[in-house]
This record gives structure tokens, sequence and C-alpha cells, in this order.
């Protein structure tokens, strides 16, 4: 008791003797490295939108940005798994463009064979096709690294080839075109997305959720005797969170149907088109809340269960982990299956977003996953990642593409620009970890 309020004592002073701005991070517990990603991708908002005149920062481009950074988000939430066990995965964008082709061959010629033409069951069992096809090649990329001993590196390198020539073959190299109706919401549009009064109910249920955890979290720490956050803490925590949740449900409903598609869809309901035309809002796109969807999963997955422990044990010490009894070899071939049925669904979204199946799909897509894992902080060391931090860092990945294509810079630069970024973020990342040493 006496070491208890002694410790008690000891935090207080310290508390009295910090400045206000390490006390306020202290005390909220907010990850100074996240915050430093948000300030990051700030700046080049704010430097994007002044050197491209104001169009930046419009409802269409951030609208288009959320939606194009869905399929390499989904992708990053796995390869966050895959890094923190200290290997690596090149495949993803070979196994997305062959997941793509498998998707599309099924609901194009094979499905509409057996169940006709616009079956409401097409888009599904086609989802289910690519789940399983990508799952399988996880596996088997797991099962050759962990009980065959081949590194990650070469194993990949191989499926990356491997799989792009196997897209090739599937169809001798023809793109499949068009996908299903309800397959393409997936992909997003004006058709893909929810309407306003749907994603503001999202955004109050997103709001509720995020209070129901700061209490749960405060119950939980109470409970087990763990130190709490101030009140106010939690009050600013519960408030930043609902701030940027419905701030981004704004920016969904500020984005309106284009007035063609918006004039046919008045037209088609005998609605009295208005003198200052039909706005419609799109909301929050369908490929967004599968993103969305895939990172509180992945989140739940290596926070809560015992698989995500054993993934982060593994990565800091995998000889103390195969002492400590964790089946190191069957956890490396889960982590690589769902990586592959990451793939897959990343796949559906790029598939129904095109509108086609091509030969080229995902190509590059392994360099921007893993550059938006690393950029969000999870180390190549092994040991230390976050779901949050890699979709952070897919969307800062996506906003350096997305402005460099307004201002027309060309392709070989933008990949310049890319590779230094990653290369970047790497040499911060080991500055960190010297640090913190």
């Amino acid at each position: 008791m006496a070491d208890t309020i002694n410790s008690v004592h000891l935090n207080v002073a310290r508390g009295a003797n910090e400045n206000p701005v390490r006390r306020f991070f202290r005390a909220t517990e907010i990850d100074t490295r996240l915050l430093g990603m948000i300030g990051a991708l700030l700046i080049i908002w704010v430097s994007f939108q002044i050197s491209t005149g104001g169009l930046f920062l419009t409802p269409r481009n951030l609208w288009n940005l959320t939606v194009q950074t869905s399929s390499v988000a989904v992708m990053a939430t796995g390869m966050v798994l895959v890094i923190v066990t200290r290997n690596i995965d090149l495949s993803v964008g070979s196994v997305l463009g062959f997941c793509g082709m498998v998707m599309g061959v099924a609901q194009a010629q094979i499905l509409p064979q057996y169940l006709g033409l616009g079956h409401p069951a097409i888009w599904a069992l086609t989802l289910l096709i690519g789940l399983v096809t990508g799952a399988a090649i996880g596996a088997l990329h797991g099962l050759i690294i962990a009980f065959l001993g081949v590194p990650s590196f070469i194993v990949t390198l191989g499926g990356l080839l491997v799989w792009r020539g196997a897209t090739w073959f599937v169809t001798s190299g023809q793109t499949v075109a068009p996908m299903d109706p309800t397959f393409r919401l997936m992909g997003g549009g004006t058709e893909g997305s929810i309407g306003a009064t749907a994603s503001w109910i999202v955004g109050l249920v997103a709001c509720l959720a995020i209070i129901w955890a700061l209490l749960h979290a405060r119950r939980q720490r109470k409970r087990f005797g763990f130190p709490r956050r101030p009140v106010w803490a939690e009050y600013v925590l519960g408030g930043v969170g609902c701030v940027m949740v419905l701030g981004f449900v704004t920016v969904a409903n500020s984005y309106y149907w284009p007035a063609n598609i918006a004039r046919r869809y008045a037209d088609a309901n005998a609605i009295a088109w208005p003198e200052g035309g039909l706005l419609i809002p799109h909301g929050i796109a369908v490929p967004v809340l599968m993103a969305i969807a895939a990172g509180i999963i992945m989140t739940f997955i290596s926070t809560r269960l015992r698989f995500g422990r054993y993934v982060f044990a593994i990565g800091g010490n995998p000889e103390a982990a195969e002492l400590a009894g964790i089946k190191t070899r069957w956890v490396t071939v889960r982590i690589f299956t769902l990586m592959g049925a990451l793939c897959a669904i990343a796949a559906a979204i790029s598939t129904a977003r095109l509108n086609a199946a091509t030969n080229a799909q995902g190509e590059l897509d392994e360099l921007y996953t893993i550059a938006a894992a690393v950029i969000g902080g999870t180390s190549l060391a092994g040991g230390t990642g976050t779901i949050a931090g890699a979709m952070l860092g897919a969307f800062v990945m996506q906003s350096l593409q997305s402005g460099m294509v307004l201002l027309g810079i060309d392709s070989p630069l933008q990949r310049i620009v890319v590779g230094m970024v990653l290369v970047i973020a790497v040499w911060l990342d080991t500055v960190y970890r010297a640090r913190a040493k």
C-alpha cells in the first residue's frame, strides 16, 4: 500500500513538472507517430490545395480519394501482420489481378450459364469464389514459407511472377467486361453509394460506438486496477472522434450526382426538374464502408484475439514465441491465408470500380501496400504496427498520387516520389527505434 501511495505521489509530482503539451499527450495517450502522420497529411493537402488552385480540397476530389484508397487500404491491414512477423509479401498486386480475373470470368461467363443472366446470387457466389481463390493462394505461400523454410521474400517474389502470368492465361490476355450490376456496387459511383440519410445514420452509429468504446475501456481499466485517463481526456478523445466522423459524412454528402445522371433519374421517377438542378448527394461509397469494416475486423483480430497476440509475440522474438508453445508455423500459414483473402476483397473492389477484369490490374499495388504499412508505423524489424496507422498510410500515399495527377505530373515521376517517400519512412522508423532504446 505504501508503495502504491508513493507511486501516485511521484506521478502527480512528475505531471506538475511537465509542460502542458507533454501532459496533454500523456493524459490522452495519443500515439505521437499517428499524430505526426496526420500532420504530414494536412501539410500535403494544404500544399496541393495551393498548387492546384483550389482543386484538391473539393468534395468531389476528397470523395474520389477515399474510393481510390479503399483497395490498397484493405490489403494494408493484412500487410501489417505479415511485416510484424518479420516477413514480406511482394505478390499482393499479382494475387489481386489473378483473383479479379477469376471473379470476372466467373460472373461474366461461367455462372450465367447455370443460373441465368442477372441472377441475384451471382455477385455473392463470385465474391465467395474470389475469397476461396485468394485464401488458397495465401495458404500455399504460407505453407512453403513455414514448412519448407523458403524466405518469404523469395516465395512472394516468385508469386508476383507466377500469378501475374496466370492472370494472362485465364483469358489469354483478354479483358472481361461488363460485370454483374449488383457486383458493381462494390466499386462506388453514383449507384455504389448509400446516400445522405444512410450516411448520417452510419455516422451517428459510429459516434455512439466511439463513446461506448471509451466507456467500456474505462470500466475495464477500473475493473483490473489499471490507471485511467482523466475525465477531460475522455471528453477530448470522444469529441475529436465524433467531429472527424461527422466531418467525413458532411464531405461525402456534399458531393452530388452529375447533372446528366440526376436528370435521367428525375425523368425515370417523374420528378420535376428544378431551376437550379436536382442535387442528390452521393453519401459514403460502398468500397469505403468495406475498407472501414476490414479495418475494424483486423483491429479486433490483432488486439483482442489470441491469434493477434501470437502474431506480435512472434514478431518481437520468434525463438521465445516457439519456446512458449506458440505454433509459429501454423500462425504464419494463417497470416498469409488471411492476406490472400484480403487481396480477394481488394480485387472485388478494384474490378467493380473498373467494371472490367484486366490483365494489368493490381500492377505496383504491392509497392503501395507495403509503403502504406511502413508509413503507417509498421516496423520492418518486426513486432510493431497498427491497422489504423496502415490505413492512414494508404490515405497519405493516395493523397500524394492524386495531387500529382491534378498537377499533371508524369507517371514515372510519380513513382520516383513514391519510392523516395518509402525510403524516408523506413529511415524515420530506424531513427525512432534508435531513440526509443
